[in-house]
């Protein structure tokens, strides 16, 4: 997703860029029955994938390579995955940021121990 989305500046919010991301990756490939939708979400393992490699690189685990990646590339795989997985499940569903939220409360509420949760 290293290509730019227009000339202009990125759209402001996260969610307007998801739609933003989402629609640009229908033009260039669009996902206009299950299987583009399923390949979509199946492009996160290649995500979860990168973000191993390099927390093995950044600890130095390969002993055939040595260190070849910093806690910053880690950092960035771990957005990719979020943006992945966001865009995902915008191709999934056009509500995906109510579907989000209402999943996200209820983690929170669960985890935090907020009564009612769960």
């Amino acid at each position: 997703m290293s290509d730019r989305l227009s000339a202009s500046s990125p759209p402001a919010g996260l969610w307007d860029a998801i739609d933003a991301l989402h629609a640009w990756l229908d033009a260039h490939h669009p996902a206009d029955d299950r299987q583009g939708v399923l390949l979509r979400i199946l492009k996160l393992s290649e995500e979860v994938g990168e973000v191993a490699q390099a927390v093995v690189g950044a600890t130095g685990r390969n002993p055939r390579k040595g260190a070849t990646h910093t806690w910053e590339d880690v950092q960035s795989e771990l957005c990719d995955v979020a943006v992945t997985a966001l865009v995902a499940l915008r191709a999934l569903t056009p509500d995906a940021r109510e579907v989000f939220t209402r999943h996200l409360n209820r983690i929170t509420a669960r985890s935090l121990g907020r009564p009612g949760a769960g």
